[in-house]
């Protein structure tokens, strides 16, 4: 009682005045006592936050797909400064530094030579190439041995996508960041960043006065380290307790990092934007999306426009918005220039640079069904393990050059296919209409066709291009591996099974002499039985119908009551076992199997055509090589599976049958569009479209249909074929595949030339003919003028009338 008996005494000798300041003072003690109190407390609390953070990598060690190993050929079309280029891309440093783990490589005019480093996909040896005129003249050793070859670093394709989200990143370090790009960020977005401790307080009272005074929460005043920890740790939204919050875990980060590491930190994690269905996260990430080029390789006008991205990626998106990304660089480089980074000259030289966006889509740069169909092999192949934490190396079969060629004819062949099925769903107006006025009839809306294209190596098997529909950021279903029924490109397995009669010594039913590509077919509509109390009885295209027609013909022509007649020949169970052999597993003997009824993947397909195209050797396409752990040591290596199905002559003459369909066939489409190379292949129309083709390196198969399985109503050579011609028009332009050559027949086989009216061997009498393939001893002996005997009189016996036949 006494104590507050002194306290009343005291405070009534006070002024009101001081009274007041006495409670201010004491009430801002509190409040200070408070605010420590709940910020110690918040401290705290963040702290364990941040550590168990920290504690886990700060970004996903995703697995990295590869591409396959480029091959240097002696003798190739190449030029040193793009071998340089890619080894760059793939990781190799200039010089001679034994620091580099993926290898190095020096240049000096047309001489590279390579070197190898310890997380090398290949053995550490090195290899001297020397370029002359744009051709490759030698390949040495380490030793100074010839080689006829070499293979480069396979380069990063890409990582694979880290959560739910579809987020994909490429880490990058902080020395690999061009200062240019620092220094436009900073400009940008802090320029005070090596300076604070993690506050702006000027720039935050500031952005919270404008916040007040607008009554919007859109000036955040936020360093580069708070929002590094806003993106690690908070979410986006603006609140003034996350605000508070954020700054906390900003000291932290400050305490915990330095300058350079906080701003690597940032350069990997900031949002820049979305490429289809993927997020664009990191500048290393963005720099690949945007430019197409490593990180290291942006020059000044490129980096002040990733930094510009950086404030609203959505709104900067150069794709959509290339006038607003332009205008928002050039402020980028003002800024530069306002904080001394670069000078005026240097500004105003950038800002007449144009974009120069990378104009090559998802599907072209990134292969994303590709590398969605790798990820699946993966988790069979390697059961539960989670390959994608690891970080592990997943080296492929992938050509970059040929699945940029492939997302190239795709895209222009379907503009194709759409005007042909935008033509289908106009009304065309009657003269009756148009006379009266009538309007034309709106267009309905349209379902435009799906389309899948497959190239493959047909003497290894490697998947080098792979695209599973016209637009991955619209549907991710993978149709290069959805099954559907394979029209007419089956039908070369109904003649190579008929051929295999011919080799084995036999006859087919009904023929009296040995199979060959003058066999008469009857092409005449026929009803079979099917041996479930129902017949069958199948169309022509058209309904066209031909008589008796030789087997070239038919297949050149795609007739399928004399393909099915053959097949009857056959035997539809050996035409069946033939097709099931060569990758086509769902074939059973009916007779319809002979015109494609069952059903199979444009990859199969591609699988199967390689019995033709290799020597009768099937090969299981594949596109994984090995796996590999971050710094290079096999986890496991992959090795593809083979199996002899035909007899090499029964393979080249099924070919040459082909060559047929190409040179005077429905594939004739494919020398309209240009492509004059040698090459095999067929159409196939039903309810959807196909094309399948080779040529001596390359298989291609492209698909064009309804994802309602409906009917695309159009043909195979004027749907598919083009797409076909495209890409392999754009495919011989490679180095690598440019050696085209004509199909080497093997011993056993003679190419003839025949008359197309006789179909006997054509003489100076009777040119008009075509070349065909014959096992030898089953070719015919007459000749066009002369049927019935083989005249072998030179040219003068036969005008002047003598000699002997």
């Amino acid at each position: 009682m006494a104590l507050k008996i002194r306290l009343r005494r005291a405070t009534g000798n006070l002024s009101l005045p001081a009274l007041i300041v006495r409670v201010v003072i004491v009430s801002v003690v509190v409040v200070v006592l408070i605010c420590f109190a709940v910020a110690s407390h918040y401290y705290s609390k963040y702290q364990h936050i941040v550590d168990d953070r920290l504690k886990q990598p700060l970004f996903a060690a995703t697995a990295k797909i590869y591409a396959a190993p480029r091959e240097v050929r002696r003798g190739q079309k190449l030029n040193a400064n793009l071998i340089a280029n890619e080894l760059r891309d793939a990781g190799y440093t200039p010089g001679s530094a034994h620091a580099a783990q993926m290898g190095t490589y020096n240049q000096n005019g047309g001489t590279i030579t390579v070197r190898p480093g310890p997380e090398s996909y290949h053995a550490p040896d090195a290899a001297t190439i020397q370029v002359s005129d744009g051709v490759v003249k030698s390949i040495t050793d380490a030793h100074q041995q010839p080689l006829l070859s070499y293979e480069l670093e396979p380069i990063l394709i890409t990582g694979l996508s880290e959560d739910a989200n579809r987020t994909k990143r490429r880490l990058v370090t902080y020395d690999e960041i061009p200062q240019n790009l620092v220094h436009a960020v900073l400009a940008i977005e802090d320029r005070r960043f090596f300076e604070h401790n993690g506050v702006n307080y000027f720039r935050l009272f500031q952005a919270g006065y404008r916040d007040l005074t607008t009554g919007q929460k859109a000036q955040g005043g936020s360093t580069l380290t708070m929002q590094l920890a806003r993106g690690f740790f908070l979410t986006p939204e603006k609140k003034f307790k996350r605000k508070i919050i954020e700054i906390l875990i900003t000291f932290q980060l400050e305490h915990r990092f330095t300058k350079k590491q906080i701003f690597e930190l940032y350069a990997n994690q900031i949002n820049l934007g979305q490429r289809g269905s993927f997020s664009i996260d990191g500048f290393g990430e963005a720099s690949q999306a945007y430019f197409g080029k490593d990180i290291r390789q942006l020059n000044l006008a490129e980096s002040a426009a990733l930094a510009g991205i950086v404030q609203r990626p959505n709104y900067f998106n150069p794709w959509r918005h290339a006038d607003r990304t332009i205008d928002r660089r050039n402020l980028v480089l003002d800024s530069m220039v306002e904080t001394g980074f670069i000078t005026k000259d240097q500004a105003e030289h950038a800002k007449s640079e144009p974009l120069h966006l990378s104009t090559q889509s998802v599907d072209a740069s990134e292969a994303p069904y590709f590398v969605d169909l790798v990820r699946d092999q993966l988790n069979q192949k390697l059961g539960e393990t989670d390959f994608n934490r690891e970080g592990l190396r997943i080296y492929t079969s992938l050509d970059p050059d040929l699945q940029r060629a492939a997302a190239e004819a795709v895209e222009v062949g379907m503009k194709g296919v759409d005007e042909q099925v935008l033509k289908l769903h106009t009304h065309r107006r009657t003269a009756k209409e148009i006379k009266a006025g009538l309007p034309p009839k709106p267009v309905p809306p349209i379902t435009y066709p799906q389309v899948a294209l497959v190239a493959i190596n047909p003497h290894t098997g490697q998947v080098l291009a792979l695209i599973g529909g016209r637009n991955y950021g619209n549907s991710q279903l993978d149709h290069a591996v959805s099954k559907r029924p394979t029209g007419s490109i089956f039908k070369p397995f109904v003649f190579a099974a008929a051929y295999n009669t011919t080799v084995a010594g036999t006859t087919l039913e009904g023929q009296d002499k040995p199979f060959t590509a003058i066999t008469m077919l009857n092409d005449e509509q026929t009803t079979y039985e099917t041996g479930s109390n129902q017949d069958y009885t199948p169309r022509n295209y058209k309904d066209e119908y031909h008589g008796e027609v030789t087997a070239i013909y038919a297949l050149a022509h795609s007739l399928n009551n004399a393909t099915i007649a053959l097949a009857s020949e056959v035997g539809f169970d050996n035409v069946a076992a033939l097709a099931r052999a060569s990758g086509i597993k769902n074939a059973r003997g009916t007779p319809s199997v002979a015109i494609g009824s069952y059903d199979a993947t444009p990859l199969d397909m591609a699988g199967a055509y390689t019995v033709f195209a290799n020597n009768g050797v099937h090969l299981d396409p594949w596109l994984l090589a090995s796996v590999r752990t971050p710094s290079g040591d096999v986890i496991t290596d992959f090795t593809p599976t083979s199996k002899q199905v035909l007899d090499p002559r029964v393979a080249y003459l099924t070919t040459n049958l082909m060559e047929g369909v190409m040179n005077f066939g429905y594939g004739y489409e494919v020398r309209r569009h240009g492509f004059m190379e040698p090459a095999a292949g067929k159409t196939g129309t039903s309810h959807d479209v196909w094309f399948a083709g080779f040529t001596s390196n390359l298989i291609c198969i492209v698909w064009v249909g309804n994802d309602d399985y409906t009917d695309v109503k159009l043909s195979g050579a004027l749907a598919a074929a083009p797409i076909w011609a495209e890409f392999m028009k754009l495919a011989v332009k490679l180095p690598q595949y440019s050696d085209t050559h004509n199909f080497t027949p093997p011993d056993g086989i003679q190419v003839m030339k025949i008359d197309k009216v006789s179909n006997l061997l054509s003489d100076e009498s009777c040119p008009d003919g075509y070349m065909a393939a014959f096992l030898i001893g089953t070719a015919p002996t007459d000749t066009c003028d002369h049927p019935g005997s083989l005249d072998h009189r030179n040219i003068l016996q036969k005008i002047f009338g003598f000699g002997k036949n």
